[in-house]
């Protein structure tokens, strides 16, 4: 997720992708409140710890809104995704996860979201408190995926997508409701035969590939609290599914270049290199990957063990293709 912000040069909004100098101005599609934008930069930095504690100040101060839980849990989703890394067919991804204890206060957060949304729903609905439910039912649906409990993952995606497109019915401008339904699209297209049958059986509503990548780079160019995650998603899924790899490279790079305190983001970036033959740059890549401090001591031996892994694999490509 990340906050963008509009700024004001010579009484002219201008929003995108790069800002011009001026007066900082919130964004007119999601309110949030200041202190999210440091928040958000910790989660991207990888200070896990750091976003966690000011995500806890913000329930603190706002107890029955929605934000501060789903930052809380964005942090925490980083050290379950780090942890759950391999290294395969050339790529760093998580791809499965057992059940663990310690991950159930995410899910508890994952839960305090949409309620706290669900109630003031009741009160009076509007489209920032059903994105707020839908992300709670897609943070949900992630998880459930990541651990392989695919009808829970169906179910929470299909609560997200009703969610979120309540979203935009309210409010067509709430470009952070993308997100959700960019990946829904996309994933729902690219499930295997049998998934569909399921999906068929269960009365998963369908989607497209096409239609969620361009919801991804909507959400990319004008959403608040959710633009980065859909350009990582997005620069994941182009490597994952379609093997798009210098496009993926584009994508991913921004990202690298914004938070280069994030080993993830080199990593991701460094597989890319070395699916395009740029086997050198895929090494520097993996090398600023484990010269990154992070604090996590799981995180940071799972980071140093798949750099190793995936240097090898790299070393060995150049190798082979030196003989």
């Amino acid at each position: 997720m990340g906050v963008r912000q509009s700024r004001f040069l010579v009484c002219i909004p201008l929003l995108g992708l790069f800002f011009c100098a001026g007066v900082p101005v919130q964004a007119a599609q999601l309110s949030v409140p200041p202190e999210t934008a440091e928040i958000v930069e910790k989660i991207y930095q990888f200070d896990v710890h750091g976003a966690v504690s000011d995500s806890r100040r913000m329930q603190e101060a706002r107890p029955e809104h929605p934000l501060g839980y789903l930052l809380e849990a964005e942090a925490l989703w980083w050290k379950i995704w780090c942890t759950s890394l391999e290294y395969q067919y050339g790529m760093v991804d998580a791809r499965h996860r057992a059940k663990l204890e310690a991950d159930q206060s995410y899910l508890d957060l994952v839960t305090q979201i949409s309620a706290l949304a669900e109630k003031q729903i009741q009160k009076q609905d509007s489209a920032e408190m059903q994105f707020y439910a839908g992300m709670g039912g897609a943070l949900a649906a992630r998880f459930y995926a990541l651990r392989g409990e695919n009808r829970n993952a169906a179910r929470a995606g299909v609560r997200a997508r009703e969610r979120l497109l309540r979203a935009l019915a309210l409010d067509k401008e709430l470009a952070d409701a993308d997100l959700g339904l960019g990946l829904y699209n996309y994933y729902v297209d690219t499930l295997s035969g049998i998934a569909r049958m399921l999906r068929f059986l269960m009365g998963i509503p369908g989607g497209s590939k096409q239609e969620g990548i361009r919801l991804l780079e909507q959400d990319m160019a004008g959403g608040v609290i959710t633009a980065e995650a859909a350009r990582l998603y997005l620069a994941l899924n182009l490597h994952r599914y379609d093997q798009q790899y210098q496009r993926a490279l584009q994508v991913i790079g921004p990202l690298v270049e914004k938070f280069p305190r994030n080993p993830l983001f080199q990593m991701a970036q460094g597989d890319l290199y070395g699916k395009l033959g740029n086997r050198e740059q895929a090494l520097a890549a993996y090398k600023a990957a484990e010269a990154i401090a992070v604090e996590d001591a799981e995180c940071r031996a799972k980071i140093q063990d798949l750099v190793r892994r995936a240097s090898a694999a790299q070393r060995g490509s150049q190798a082979e293709a030196q003989q």
